[in-house]
């Protein structure tokens, strides 16, 4: 055979070999602890979901801390894992050049619970899929708040310090556990289905009750595709209760079990008239809208 055609066979094999961190990207489950992935994938479709293996997210670039504020460890714990920026950069398709390529991460818990991880906190925080809690692997990890297990994956950070404040709702950390499923989306498609018709003033209270919305209410309720189902409750009833009734959707929110009993729904109390006036004039934005 000629060198030079041996020569090109070999440039051609490597040029189809895929990259190191798109290789452990699967087409099938091997196993129920598999991380779905999914969105804006590199070199696929949208809807091409794939499956990452646990022992090929721990051997990808490794990260480790000493947390010592998240309420799903139980006081202080070493955490090891894959942070979510270096997961976009990875995985995602790129668009720009910030350092998640232009997507946000979602998380998807085993419970419908949906968390949201636009650039702007991801950068603040640095979250980071947990693989590892004080050097056990996830078989031996504890249980978590409702003694249903950490696991799969979760979602934590080195520490945490609130980057912004509305009214009385500061940033929240969002650390989910039971999460099952990453998706790499845009963040104008994702924000887009919640946000309110017109143009608003950033310190309106419609726009304020957004951005509370956004980051709080969103993680349990849907607007169709988007958005946590956890709740059952969809934007569109949550607008509806909003008009109907504003005393008693303001009660809703600050004492959730005084209006349902047995309500799930974590209480807010410490919000205040203001930040109950936002929430409302937010959601009575979406009454009435075309289903």
């Amino acid at each position: 055979m000629h060198r030079a055609f041996v020569l090109w066979l070999a440039i051609a094999a490597l040029a189809q070999t895929p990259a190191p961190e798109q290789s452990v990207l699967h087409v099938e489950r091997a196993s129920a602890g598999d991380l779905e992935v999914d969105g804006e994938l590199r070199g696929l479709p949208p809807g091409s979901t794939r499956y990452v293996r646990y022992e090929d997210l721990l051997r990808l670039p490794q990260e480790k801390y000493t947390v010592r504020d998240d309420s799903n460890l139980g006081g202080t714990a070493e955490i090891q894992g894959v942070s979510l920026e270096t997961l976009a950069r990875l995985f995602g398709k790129t668009a720009s050049d910030d350092a998640m390529g232009g997507l946000m991460v979602v998380a998807i818990c085993y419970d419908e619970y949906r968390t949201n991880y636009p650039r702007d906190y991801v950068a603040a925080h640095h979250p980071v899929l947990v693989l590892r809690i004080n050097g056990e692997t996830r078989e031996r990890w504890p249980k978590s708040e409702n003694d249903g297990p950490l696991g799969p994956y979760l979602i934590s950070h080195p520490f945490f310090k609130p980057a912004f404040k509305v009214l009385s709702h500061e940033d929240e950390p969002q650390i989910p556990f039971g999460v099952t499923r990453l998706e790499l989306r845009r963040e104008s498609v994702v924000f887009g289905a919640i946000r309110p018709a017109g143009d608003w003033a950033a310190g309106s209270a419609v726009a304020q009750g957004y951005a509370i919305a956004r980051q709080d209410c969103f993680k349990c309720h849907n607007m169709g595709a988007e958005g946590g189902t956890m709740a059952r409750r969809s934007w569109r009833k949550l607008a509806e209760d909003a008009e109907k009734d504003g005393a008693r959707f303001r009660q809703t929110i600050s004492n959730p079990a005084s209006v349902t009993a047995g309500a799930k729904m974590p209480a807010h109390a410490d919000y205040n008239d203001a930040t109950l006036d936002a929430l409302t004039a937010y959601f009575r934005t979406f009454a009435g809208r075309a289903r």
